[in-house]
């Protein structure tokens, strides 16, 4: 544990030193909301104010911009010689890469704290009470946890920061064919099948009811079991290609 929080100060050090970075991680999804709302929202059709249900959608893409800067910098530190060095400490690849995943939910935390300051500011408003929000948390957090590590274990799957980076951008693009931006119904019927079962959908339908108090059935745990999937395969996956990398 030691050695995670060693890392984890040591990513966040980084983070405010890459002003331009970090102003894109906490800027970007603001703007993004903007453009879904202000330009977008008066075409599409919802059941409602579209501030209303593209929040969640916004929170979840917010948390996918910020886990490709985890692809990047654990791509960084793979081919400027930071891990060689921390290998010559005998710095588990577990403490280093959790370093990075414990960064990018921090940096998340004050994405989406921005988010929902202008979400209030277009006119959302929540209407789940405590118990929810604490869920709504919970699966934000797990997801955020999720999709760090699997971003940390394309980073060290990718040769250069810039092929890290191309990665992600497969990531990014989970929630537009999903349910959070749009109903799942309306897309083309080819495109539903795989919109209505894959991780995002089940996620983002469960942020929205449980921030509008609406009910969400069994979408939680449908949602912390792809979460806990995701989670257990990329640290498998990434102690397996940490130690093949440094071999």
């Amino acid at each position: 544990m030691s050695e995670a929080f060693t890392m984890t100060a040591r990513c966040l050090r980084l983070s405010r030193r890459q002003i331009d970075a970090l102003i894109m991680s906490l800027v970007l999804p603001v703007l993004l909301m903007l453009v879904f709302v202000e330009l977008f929202g008066g075409a599409i059709q919802a059941g409602g104010k579209y501030v209303t249900y593209v929040v969640p959608g916004v929170l979840v893409l917010s948390a996918s911009y910020n886990a490709g800067l985890t692809a990047v910098g654990v791509s960084q530190d793979m081919s400027g010689g930071m891990i060689d060095r921390l290998r010559s400490m005998d710095v588990r690849a577990t403490s280093v890469l959790a370093g990075h995943v414990a960064a990018s939910a921090a940096r998340n935390a004050a994405s989406m704290i921005l988010v929902f300051a202008v979400a209030l500011l277009l006119g959302f408003r929540p209407h789940g009470d405590a118990p929810d929000w604490l869920a709504a948390a919970g699966i934000l957090l797990a997801f955020t946890i999720a999709i760090s590590w699997l971003s940390a274990t394309l980073g060290l799957l990718a040769r250069s920061p810039e092929a890290a980076n191309g990665f992600t951008f497969l990531i990014m693009f989970l929630p537009y064919a999903s349910s959070a931006f749009v109903p799942v119904h309306t897309m083309p019927s080819w495109l539903r099948g795989f919109a209505g079962h894959q991780p995002i959908t089940p996620i983002a339908n469960s942020l929205r009811g449980l921030l509008l108090g609406t009910p969400v059935g069994s979408q939680p745990w449908i949602a912390h079991a792809w979460c806990a999937g995701v989670l257990l395969t990329s640290i498998i996956a990434s102690t397996v290609l940490f130690a093949r990398r440094t071999a």
